[in-house]
């Protein structure tokens, strides 16, 4: 569905307050959610599937607008899989968060015209747990979970323009987006699923060693 801000929207600048943000592919986001979804983070850092991508409408056609991603923590847990029952268990406090990053969309700046165009999508985005990771990569720690959010900031062209920085953004999350990082997927159906819906594992679904 849409999301908007919910309370807060007001007292954001009007080039911002009417932005509007549709998860695509929601459908197969709630299937994963359904199930628990877990995504892989790695070393060299790993794409996001399903991918994170959204539909904008609102915007100023003619205002310059910046797109970014971060991802929070949801809770203070550090989680283990337990097979038996196939079910997630916390398992003792989060570990330190991880250096907090943002993912600026590379098509950032543009004009609202330009990101209502077409759909959103934040492909070139990875994950890693590598700490000391130097490629600009999301860091998360592996058995925690995450919730991405979503902001549309407004280029703004006034001199003074910090002082206004908490009116030109608006921030988006859908719930069904939330995750597990982990460094190999735990719940078996999570990898069938990945596997039957993602283009790109076209070859273990054919029995095609090629990767």
């Amino acid at each position: 569905g849409w999301a908007g801000e919910g309370p807060g929207a007001s007292g954001k600048n009007r080039r911002v307050c009417h932005a509007a943000a549709r998860l695509e592919m929601g459908s197969l986001w709630e299937e994963f959610n359904r199930l628990g979804t877990e995504m892989i983070v790695t070393k060299a850092g790993r794409r996001m599937f399903p991918t994170f991508q959204v539909k904008l409408s609102g915007l100023d056609p003619l205002a310059d607008y910046v797109l970014l991603m971060d991802f929070i923590p949801l809770d203070d847990k550090r989680y283990r899989y337990a097979f038996h029952s196939s079910s997630w268990l916390a398992a003792g406090r989060a570990e330190p968060a991880a250096p907090g990053r943002v993912h600026f969309h590379p098509d950032s700046p543009a004009k609202g015209a330009q990101w209502m165009r077409q759909i959103v999508s934040f492909d070139k985005l990875k994950l890693t747990n590598n700490l000391l990771d130097d490629n600009g990569h999301i860091i998360l720690n592996s058995m925690h979970r995450y919730q991405p959010r979503f902001h549309v900031v407004l280029v703004d062209p006034r001199r003074d323009s910090e002082r206004f920085a908490h009116q030109n953004f608006k921030s988006f999350s859908f719930p069904e987006t939330q995750f597990m990082a982990v460094t190999a997927y735990q719940n078996h159906r999570i990898t069938q699923l990945k596997i039957a819906s993602n283009p790109f594992a076209k070859g273990f679904r054919d029995g095609d060693p090629e990767p």
